[in-house]
């Protein structure tokens, strides 16, 4: 496989990575395989979703108890925030912002405990595939613009759905799971 256009930041958090993809082109287009359970990237994905979006939409910032992330961008340029919450994370890798393109096909692993949100710059099209069904007991979410979260978003402001508008900070979100059973990565 060509190694991919789309550049990774340094310190990225820990188990989060981007395979690259290759695309076959000819007079007629372009074949990509996008998945294949041989690569060992570590997500076994159980369920694909797609994801369409509006220029200046932001998705998250959600964080997984249990389930892992495969993400590609189909379509468009989509920033990915990414902020390692589990309790053993490297400082100095704790939190990422990385570009994907549709001109430029790679796949982004996310691994559950890694806080992520998608920032969308232009009409964009998506495709994630998760290693668990839906579960909303597994869909957590933290405040996009926390500057606890360390993220750095190329914008101070986006469209945000209801339910991300409501999220908590992170502080209040890490209270939260104090006082519960629930995972105690946060």
């Amino acid at each position: 496989m060509g190694e991919p256009k789309t550049r990774l930041p340094p310190g990225l958090p820990s188990g989060v990575f981007l395979h690259p993809l290759t695309t076959h082109r000819d007079s007629r287009g372009g074949f990509t395989e996008v998945f294949r359970e041989s690569w060992g990237v570590g997500v076994r994905p159980v369920q694909w979703n797609v994801l369409q979006s509006g220029p200046g939409v932001l998705r998250g910032v959600h964080v997984h108890a249990v389930h892992d992330d495969y993400l590609l961008v189909l379509q468009g340029r989509a920033s990915i925030g990414l902020c390692d919450l589990r309790k053993d994370a490297d400082p100095e890798r704790r939190s990422a912002l990385v570009e994907l393109t549709g001109e430029d096909l790679a796949a982004l692993v996310i691994p559950h405990g890694v806080a992520h949100g998608f920032y969308i710059h232009g009409p964009t099209v998506m495709l994630l595939g998760v290693s668990h069904d839906f579960d909303p007991a597994d869909e957590l979410g933290v405040r996009w613009d926390d500057p606890e979260l360390g993220i750095p978003w190329p914008v101070d402001r986006a469209v945000l759905s209801p339910r991300d508008a409501a999220l908590p900070s992170l502080r209040e979100l890490r209270r939260a799971f104090a006082t519960t059973a629930g995972w105690s990565g946060l």
